[in-house]
């Protein structure tokens, strides 16, 4: 579909956000060990999804911005996980910290998250949502989860203590993942039907139901 120009200016704003931010963070890992290389600290930090899915914010916001399209059920989808990277963290994770960390830690946790909300919820349209959205929404934490287990195994660090086999035991990360997968797709139901009582569709602009997610 395509934006209106206030869409694609706070669209760009976003994006900005979010790359100055995981920008911010690399610096603070290279400041704080300067032996390390930018590739080693780019690599440490591609561990985590709440780094992932903030440069996937930088991608997505960017192409709003520059070209003004972005299919609803991306638009949806990256909602979804933003929204979920927050409530994990907020709930599970949330740590002391204090200075440059700490405004770049709520960056992250806090501040994207909202902004991409507050997004979706101002400017993207939703008539071509459908509840299967929410089973292709489960793709890239599924994917996630995959790329951090094998990761973990290959270099003996895990990034969250749910997925941690040698933390809590094999078991436990068995039970965590289908956890955490129903609370994705029960999320992304909610959000399918938060979607269609906000329907803003406008006759001037394009189906986006082209292109989407879900192969129609």
């Amino acid at each position: 579909m395509d934006y209106s120009s206030r869409a694609r200016l706070v669209a760009a704003l976003i994006a900005l956000t979010a790359a100055v931010t995981l920008a911010t963070h690399i610096n603070i890992g290279l400041t704080r060990h300067p032996d390390r290389t930018l590739f080693v600290e780019l690599w440490r930090t591609g561990r985590y999804f709440t780094i992932l899915t903030t440069f996937m914010v930088v991608v997505l916001f960017a192409r709003v911005a520059f070209s003004g399209r972005l299919t609803q059920g991306w638009a949806a989808g990256i909602a979804l996980w933003t929204a979920i990277v927050s409530i994990v963290y907020h709930a599970l994770l949330a740590r002391e910290l204090s200075g440059l960390r700490l405004y770049v830690d709520h960056g992250m946790h806090t501040v994207i998250p909202i902004a991409v909300a507050l997004w979706w919820l101002a400017f993207a349209q939703t008539s071509a949502l459908r509840y299967t959205h929410s089973a292709w929404w489960l793709l890239w934490p599924g994917l996630y989860m995959g790329y951090a287990l094998l990761r973990g195994e290959i270099d003996g660090r895990h990034p969250y203590f749910f997925l941690d086999p040698p933390l809590i035991g094999w078991p436990k990360v068995l039970m965590w993942i289908p956890t955490l997968a129903l609370v994705f797709w029960v999320s992304g139901l909610g959000l399918i039907w938060l979607g269609r009582r906000i329907n803003r569709d406008r006759p001037d602009r394009e189906d986006a139901a082209r292109g989407d997610l879900q192969p129609r």
